[in-house]
């Protein structure tokens, strides 16, 4: 096999041990869009390939050594460190040490992990996640869906912290973009203006919206439209039809349909609910 080439490999010795957590038996974990984890006890021979995997891998060594291969590299993972393996990478996972134990997590492509893509360093060091650890043993071992759900949040906590760098500020460009945005609601934005107005590719910023505001780029304008028309509806008595002109909505029927599904209540609605409040 040459240093470029992956293959879907499982070669997994009679002496391994693994409590695999999927959603069959702890559908609890759907709530963090996690698809299967694990906590494994491994011996030679151990070797597991991926071709473009359509989810995101978390390996953390608890003892022992193993070796991951990627397109980018080879990576050493010793105790304390955690390798971070990004959805449609390719890798090779193998032990090279006689025990391995670790845990491993994949998660789903989805928004609350994409940042993923965004993490400079595939491994990070002197990671404190014995907690973590006996969290998911206490989840693969839990018979009861209360006691799972209690350990959900917690399990949240530290791969958010682990993955997630504290305080991250928002790119210059992204915070111009959207300040440009909020100045002119009333534009027909799309998200080739988007691109080219802040100079980004579609993709890159579709990443860094995902990223930071937990939203597309589309569903960012989309917020900043709903947050100046509420604002409009509390503090002005313009007709609904003008509103939605000027948050960019030429058609007040798809300005109440998208706003209703923003608020859960029409705009004539929430106006009277907070009139009356007030």
């Amino acid at each position: 096999m040459s240093a470029t080439e992956f293959y879907d490999i499982v070669n997994i010795g009679q002496h391994c041990v693994e409590r695999f957590i999927d959603s069959t038996n702890t559908p609890e974990i759907k709530a963090l869009d996690i698809e299967l984890a694990g906590c494994s006890n491994l011996s030679a021979p151990y070797q597991v390939g991926r071709v473009n995997p359509p989810n995101h891998t978390l390996f953390y060594s608890l003892n022992g050594m193993g070796k991951i291969r990627t397109p980018k590299g080879g990576l050493t993972v010793t105790p304390g460190q955690l390798a971070i393996l990004p959805a449609r990478q390719s890798f090779e996972v193998s032990i090279e040490s006689e025990r391995w134990d670790i845990i491993w997590v994949n998660l789903a492509d989805t928004a609350q992990w994409h940042y993923l893509y965004e993490i400079d360093a595939p491994l990070l060091e002197r990671l404190p996640l014995e907690g973590l650890h006996h969290a998911m043993e206490l989840l693969y071992l839990s018979k009861s869906s209360e006691h799972r759900h209690a350990l959900i949040p917690l399990i949240k906590d530290y791969l958010s912290s682990v993955a997630k760098p504290k305080d991250q500020p928002l790119p210059s460009r992204l915070i111009a973009l959207f300040e440009h945005v909020e100045k002119q609601l009333q534009l027909n934005w799309n998200v080739k203006l988007l691109s080219e107005r802040a100079h980004y590719s579609a993709p890159h910023l579709h990443r860094l919206c995902l990223s930071h505001f937990n939203r597309s780029p589309m569903q960012q304008v989309i917020y900043l439209r709903m947050a100046r028309a509420k604002n409009l509806l509390l503090n002005t008595q313009w007709p609904i039809a003008y509103i939605a002109n000027y948050v960019g909505y030429s058609n007040v029927f798809t300005f109440s349909k998208r706003f209703k599904k923003s608020e859960g209540v029409p705009p004539s609605h929430y106006r009277e609910q907070h009139t009356q409040q007030g």
